[in-house]
């Protein structure tokens, strides 16, 4: 049996199946029914609030920049969670640890869903983002523990098809929910889904005994060091073009917060007996390089499901249920290729099948590098089904080598970081963006002002002719004016958004090479249990 297979996300071995056992009984299968459901539901919320972004930033008052804060929100506490959540089951017991997390799940999309502004919006995010990540990893520790090998591929191809469709899922279903219900509903439908979700933890998990000694010997340094590093660094990246970088108090005062943070986080790592995260892991070369890839393929993943909903709704007046069918079309290779993935796993090298994931990916990103102001959901087709296929060759195939990677012992640990890196790329990404779109926007717009000189003829006559549009006199000059201002603000904010995609484009280029470092699997190997 592979690593993967032999350990869950908990370090929980997998020999709670019976060896002899070919099939599942029902409780098993509902058992995977409810951590699919639950990783669903906690992917899917990462990206549902794309589409309906600038609906939720108007009602609660909250800025473009600071609109970001409620999907990054969210990634930040998932980080920070799911390296934990294998500690969390032994303290708790699986399935009394899921039943709290899905509860509390519960109550922070309900506060969602009724926030005015936008601190509690955050604070609910948070709260999802905790809850909701404790479900994604453990989804696999139910496939890996409640499933003989022979029908673990099944429970795993349910799985992967949760990870890569809900983000892409996401902005379609919040746009619908948007445009015929209110963006509120892109929260409350948690409420009945998680109740469904309740009733199969309840049938499909056995009870377990909470072993509260655990608290005691938790890597307490590493589990404040990671909250404060991860959380502060982001809020550097998100906040630190607005504030002017390190001539604001704010930034330098955070910055040593995240800087206090990782140094407790290090010192976890030789002090307590089971580091919160094994760090020592990145020491193996492959493994390092596979983290790498993983941080760039969260951030192509999350960053393009927010960019383009943001330019449709921006430059092609695209509602947020459009908005949202454009970014699920990457949705569609994954529905397709996902039944034979494992036999792709089987075939094909794992090398260069992630160098074509992250080449396709790249490819995507460039092709969409060319928008005008003119360009609406149609100038994403190709790209979008493109991206779809290298999303989900990239992400299947860096599973596999991350555990390969790594000794049997290590499999959960790597789990842990390889999704946190994955969710880590992911809130660096969204957080950068923000900062590129703002800054380049700025820097087009002046330059186009710039270039358009008051004495040239051809600008002298677009002036007059669209003076005696509106009218002539200082009135239709006026207007003009606003005119022109508003073309050149509309045309600097697509060449900042071409600016993004290019960012993207570079990023997934420059870690190709890395699969040099990749080793091909033992022929006919599939590993089953990477989350």
């Amino acid at each position: 049996m592979s690593g993967a297979a032999a350990l869950g996300a908990g370090g929980i071995p997998a020999t709670a199946v019976p060896r002899g056992e070919q099939k599942a009984d029902l409780g098993a299968w509902l058992g995977v029914a409810a951590g699919s459901l639950g990783s669903l539901m906690a992917t899917l919320d990462i990206s549902i609030v794309n589409a309906s972004l600038p609906t939720i930033q108007g009602e609660i008052g909250a800025s473009a920049s600071e609109g970001t804060w409620v999907a990054t929100a969210y990634l930040v506490a998932e980080i920070v969670i799911i390296p934990l959540t294998g500690w969390l089951e032994r303290v708790f017991g699986l399935r009394r640890f899921l039943l709290i997390a899905a509860v509390l799940f519960t109550g922070f999309s309900v506060m969602c869903g009724m926030a005015g502004d936008l601190t509690t919006m955050i604070i609910g995010r948070i709260g999802q983002g905790f809850t909701g990540g404790a479900m994604i990893p453990t989804a696999m520790t139910i496939i890996a523990t409640r499933l003989p090998p022979s029908q673990q591929p099944i429970g795993t191809a349910l799985f992967g098809a949760t990870v890569i469709l809900g983000p892409v899922f996401g902005p379609l279903l919040g746009g619908w929910l948007t445009e015929n219900l209110s963006w509120h509903y892109a929260f409350f439908i948690n409420v009945p889904v998680s109740a469904v979700l309740i009733a199969l933890l309840v049938f499909g998990l056995p009870d377990q005994k909470m072993n509260l000694d655990e608290l005691k010997s938790a890597d307490w340094l590493g589990i404040v060091g990671m909250s404060l590093g991860l959380g502060g660094l982001t809020v550097v990246l998100e906040d630190g073009h607005k504030e002017a970088w390190f001539e604001s108090t704010l930034i330098w005062q955070l910055s040593i917060v995240a800087l206090a943070g990782f140094i407790l986080l290090a010192i976890g790592q030789f002090t307590a007996k089971k580091p919160v995260i094994k760090l020592a892991l990145l020491r193996n070369r492959e493994f390092a390089a596979v983290s790498m890839m993983a941080l760039i393929l969260g951030g192509v993943l999350y960053g393009t499901s927010y960019i383009i909903p943001q330019f449709l709704a921006a430059i092609a007046d695209y509602n947020a249920l459009q908005a949202g069918q454009v970014v699920f079309l990457s949705g569609i290779p994954a529905l397709l290729l996902m039944p034979v993935v494992p036999l792709l796993i089987r075939k094909i090298d794992l090398r260069l099948a992630v160098a074509l994931g992250f080449g396709l990916m790249a490819f995507s990103c460039l092709l969409d590098t060319a928008l005008t102001a003119q360009s609406s959901g149609g100038a994403f087709t190709e790209s979008q089904l493109l991206r779809g296929v290298g999303q989900i060759l990239a992400f299947m195939f860096l599973n596999q080598a991350a555990i390969s990677a790594v000794d049997l012992d290590d499999a959960g640990d790597a789990a842990g970081v390889f999704n946190a890196a994955r969710n880590l790329g992911g809130s660096i990404t969204l957080a950068l963006l923000a900062t590129v779109q703002d800054t380049r926007w700025q820097f087009h717009r002046w330059n186009l002002h710039s270039n358009l000189q008051a004495n040239d003829p051809a600008a002298q006559g677009w002036l007059s002719s669209l003076a005696e549009q509106f009218g002539g006199g200082a009135e239709g000059l006026t207007a003009a004016y606003r005119m022109i201002d508003a073309t050149i603000t509309r045309e600097a904010l697509v060449m900042a958004f071409n600016d993004e995609f290019w960012l993207m484009t570079v990023g997934t280029l420059l870690v190709i090479p890395l699969v040099l470092f990749l080793k091909p699997l033992p022929k006919g190997q599939v590993n089953l249990a990477m989350h």
